[in-house]
């Protein structure tokens, strides 16, 4: 274990050294307050506290605070491996002020629903620990809405080959875990497994309708549809749901229809208007495509092995036997053929004509079988 402990520091060091200043500054801001949790309870004070969020106490700072606060280190690798990951994997793609305003965004708009969420379920039971003993904090947030940018951007990627999870299907797959966690009591509230549902929900509403880009504002592709996030057998329903919800956001002027715009690159600067195609969409599809053929040749490479020298040698082996002159078998027929009554005498005065009889044969009438050799013999025999 002490070997590989310097290691793993060095590919820490080189990736925290590559990142930007961004990921660098929230990264060293939850150390700090990690060690500063040792003297003061920092989950109380910079936490979400749903009976302090709203009036008359409105600890609104705790909105952009809670998720850098952890009060365990599992919690504090977990809180930077997220961000270190996110300058990896999606800064290059987005830039880091659009990290930064990813960051704000679903952190407070985790903590706002999740801290309302308690609030209405007080409103609902009168009971006051839903109000001041539950303290929202931690990555789970901000995860939440990393996971659905992964999935926007590289959903196709695996993450285990055995069983064969791909990274699209990673949020749901959190879930999932939380939701275990919490039933079997490891978890103590459902605060984290409420500030990731809607961390994963603000994530996607934010990179949906709004995030700004060379091609306009949000993603309207077909595989970042709402729908997508659920299995296969629930996803018409789900979206026929999210359809209407949209129609209706639409009316009170929340959201806006989205129109994608797809340039087809004419001269005279023709722009079309079409409901249904994305420019992203079409490449995505493209990689998958150019990625199925790829699998399929080294499939049909792998299956065309050259034949080995030893089956060469066999093959050779087999051809010689087959191809014996038959002349060699004539001979092993006479050699084998049982001498008559006439004794060795008559068998050997009768060989010499006979070979004279089969040479003069073979010289004039081109190739001799072995047949014929036999009934040589035995005429010569029998004359004798």
């Amino acid at each position: 274990m002490n070997r590989y402990l310097p290691v793993a520091r060095q590919h820490f060091l080189a990736a925290l050294a590559s990142t930007s200043v961004v990921v660098k500054t929230i990264s060293a801001v939850v150390v700090l307050l990690y060690l500063l949790s040792w003297a003061v309870d920092t989950s109380y004070a910079l936490g979400v506290t749903p009976g302090y969020l709203f009036p008359p106490n409105f600890w609104v700072w705790t909105l952009v605070t809670h998720g850098l606060v952890e009060q365990h280190v599992w919690g504090v690798a977990a809180n930077v491996g997220t961000v270190m990951a996110c300058g990896r994997l999606l800064e290059p793609l987005w830039g880091a002020l659009e990290l930064l305003i990813f960051f704000a965004v679903v952190n407070v708009t985790a903590g706002l629903l999740a801290g309302l969420s308690y609030l209405l379920t007080y409103v609902a039971t009168f009971h006051l620990d839903f109000l001041f003993a539950v303290h929202i904090y931690g990555v789970a947030g901000f995860l939440g809405g990393v996971l659905v940018a992964l999935k926007q951007t590289m959903g196709d990627s695996t993450v285990l080959r055995v069983p064969q999870v791909r990274l699209k299907a990673a949020p749901a797959l959190v879930l999932l875990f939380l939701a275990l966690l919490r039933l079997s009591g490891l978890l103590d509230s459902c605060a984290p497994l409420a500030a990731y549902s809607y961390g994963a929900l603000s994530g996607w509403v934010y990179l949906r309708f709004y995030q700004r880009h060379s091609r306009g504002r949000g993603d309207m592709s077909d595989h970042f549809a709402f729908a997508s996030f659920f299995p296969e057998a629930v996803q018409p329903a789900v979206g026929l749901l999210a359809g209407l919800v949209h129609a209706a956001l639409v009316k009170i002027k929340v959201c806006r229809k989205m129109v994608k715009r797809y340039d087809v690159g004419a001269p005279s600067s023709i722009t079309i208007s079409l409901p249904g195609t994305d420019p992203q969409d079409a490449e995505r599809r493209r990689q998958l495509a150019l990625k199925a053929l790829n699998e399929r040749l080294k499939r049909v490479e792998d299956q065309s092995a050259w034949p080995s020298m030893d089956d060469e040698e066999e093959d050779d082996d087999e051809v010689r036997t087959d191809t014996q002159p038959l002349l060699s078998d004539g001979r092993d027929t006479l050699s084998s053929t049982p001498r008559t009554s006439g004794g060795p005498t008559g068998a050997s005065l009768s060989s010499p004509s006979s070979a004279s009889h089969s040479s003069g044969t073979a010289s004039s009438g081109g190739v001799q079988h072995p047949e014929s050799s036999i009934i040589t013999f035995e005429d010569a025999s029998s004359r004798s």
